[in-house]
């Protein structure tokens, strides 16, 4: 075999190895096709009405904050703008107090995101467990 059938050779084996383990890489680590593909993982709740206004956030551990939500992610990660955290009482760490703390503009971690409610009020829905006569 000539030296150039070897060369064309490896070249085929290497082009069918990145085939297999998803194609070239390109710039920033994304590989070939596979952001077309990938389908985006979507968060559980759909916080994009929520842009722009004010919602209540409680985060495990006991800490409460509200703020105009202005963006989010898959992972609930929040960012909020005019952000006001309500003090806890020192000697029981889950009662808040009247004290609050301005806070200006804050990312909230995901995974410490226990409930988020709207600051506006919620909106009621038909109880699905009850059975209606007819």
């Amino acid at each position: 075999m000539s030296a150039q059938q070897q060369q064309q050779q490896q070249q085929q084996h290497h082009h069918q190895q990145q085939q297999q383990s998803g194609g070239e890489r390109r710039e920033g680590g994304a590989r070939d096709g596979e952001q077309k593909d990938k389908k985006r993982k979507e968060s559980i709740l759909d916080l994009s009405k929520y842009l722009d206004k004010a919602i209540r956030v409680k985060f495990s551990g006991g800490r409460e904050a509200s703020g105009i939500l202005k963006g989010f992610d898959q992972l609930l990660n929040l960012v909020l703008d005019n952000t006001i955290e309500y003090l806890r009482d020192p000697d029981d760490p889950y009662k808040l107090t009247e004290d609050t703390k301005e806070r200006g503009l804050v990312v909230c971690r995901g995974t410490a995101v226990v409930l988020i409610c709207p600051m506006d009020g919620c909106e009621a829905i038909a109880n699905p467990f009850i059975q209606q006569d007819t």
